[in-house]
């Protein structure tokens, strides 16, 4: 089984409040006598689903290109947060009862519901505590990945969750589309496209069965 759970950067796709929506024209149009189409696009990087780059959140930090395509691909683990209370609900504690005795993930993905994949942007959504996501990087975690806008909650400022990822050695993806997807284990294929010098990535996100 194979589910394309990428939120796509697109027309309609809610940006970040105050940040540049995407949008799409012609640089060469055949209606208009060109002999080819040629697309341009203006976007944030943020726009649909993507990884985030430490550049986003330190300035100097390794950029996009710099995301490790292991930390990417391999086996993940869905866990539901769809009842944990908006802002910085989910503890240790709660990870611990969310993993029902499972061993720490490499890769974790987060289930809110708080997703902009029905067109419009989430008043709030749950995150992890810094302490939870450092928690889980001392456990070996390589990759977050979560359905709603950002790790962070929507009013952060210091991002904390961000921070406690990049420095234990994990990274991030952000608007994920996983209302279909069973929790459990599943297999990840998830690519940044090689973008140089930015602060973010889009990918292209599928889960598939997971071997065994």
């Amino acid at each position: 089984m194979r589910h394309d759970i990428t939120i796509a950067m697109g027309t309609g796709t809610p940006e970040w409040p105050g940040d540049t929506p995407f949008s799409c024209g012609w640089a060469w149009d055949m209606a208009q006598g060109a002999s080819v189409n040629v697309g341009r696009v203006t976007t944030s990087l943020h726009v649909g689903t993507h990884a985030d780059a430490p550049l986003h959140v330190r300035q100097g930090a390794p950029a996009s290109e710099a995301l490790p395509l292991e930390a990417f691909s391999g086996p993940a683990l869905l866990v539901d947060a769809l009842d944990a209370e908006n802002g910085p609900s989910l503890t240790t504690d709660w990870l611990e009862r969310a993993l029902e005795g499972r061993a720490l993930p490499h890769r974790l993905l987060l289930r809110t519901g708080r997703t902009v994949a029905g067109g419009t942007f989430p008043d709030g959504w749950p995150s992890l505590t810094a302490e939870a996501a450092h928690w889980l990087t001392r456990g070996g975690l390589r990759l977050l990945g979560v359905d709603c806008p950002s790790v962070d909650p929507r009013q952060a400022t210091d991002l904390a969750v961000h921070h406690a990822l990049f420095d234990g050695g994990a990274y991030l993806i952000e608007n994920l589309q996983l209302a279909a997807v069973s929790p459990g284990p599943w297999q990840l294929t998830a690519y940044p496209l090689l973008v140089a010098g930015a602060d973010a990535a889009p990918l292209r996100a599928v889960l598939e069965t997971a071997a065994g």
